[in-house]
């Protein structure tokens, strides 16, 4: 009796391949981030975190983001949450590229303008949220604190309502930026990264088949 191979861990396999749709991923996310921004419509509930956190001690929404990113981490260890390569690159990655994005993309004064960067903002977070996830390297930190959560049996719309709110109207107290666009981007990017996520999936290669490549089973 033989038993096939099994598929290839997503750590090896096409290594490069996953690193370049993780990068691309996590600059979309940033660029999506910085478009929110300057659409002065309101920001996501993490966002609005950053921003009131930013105004509070003097730093840019990236730093604060990537500080933040790093925090959320440290509540992984009660979880008993495992980060990945993505994990860590997502809390160092899309801060710095957010930045970027606020110091050279335009603000548009026209609403028409404005509508639109909100609209690619949502589009390019969901397409990045597709490609780093779809990579298999690990959630970002704030996901990996919702999956926490739920293991712990919290229900899962439960688990991300209890973070978004809690980060949102602490954002908020501080200073941070809410608006249309908030509500916008909580009811709509779960449907868009649903859309998305299963196209942007890297599968694993299939193991080799063929009876000269089976493992006998002991």
């Amino acid at each position: 009796m033989t038993q096939p191979p099994l598929s290839r861990s997503p750590w090896s396999d096409r290594p490069v391949a996953r690193s370049g749709r993780l990068l691309a991923g996590l600059v979309l996310f940033g660029l999506g981030l910085a478009l929110l921004v300057q659409a002065h419509l309101g920001l996501d509930p993490w966002t609005v975190f950053s921003d009131g956190v930013a105004k509070r001690v003097g730093l840019t929404l990236g730093e604060v983001t990537v500080v933040g990113s790093v925090g959320v981490l440290l509540l992984w260890v009660p979880l008993h949450q495992r980060p990945g390569i993505g994990t860590v690159a997502n809390a160092l990655v899309i801060g710095p590229v957010l930045d970027a994005g606020v110091a050279f993309l335009p603000v548009p004064h026209a609403m028409v303008l404005r509508v639109v960067l909100l609209v690619l903002a949502l589009v390019l977070v969901a397409l990045g949220t597709g490609l780093y996830v779809g990579v298999g390297w690990g959630p970002g930190p704030r996901d990996g604190l919702m999956t926490g959560l739920v293991e712990l049996g919290v229900p899962l719309y439960l688990a991300r309502t209890l973070i978004e709110g809690t980060v949102l109207v602490i954002g908020w107290l501080l200073g941070g930026t809410i608006g249309a666009a908030t509500v916008v981007y909580a009811l709509g990017v779960g449907p868009l990264v649903a859309r998305a996520l299963p196209g942007l999936v890297l599968p694993p290669t299939p193991p080799p088949t063929g009876p000269s490549r089976a493992q006998p089973v002991t």
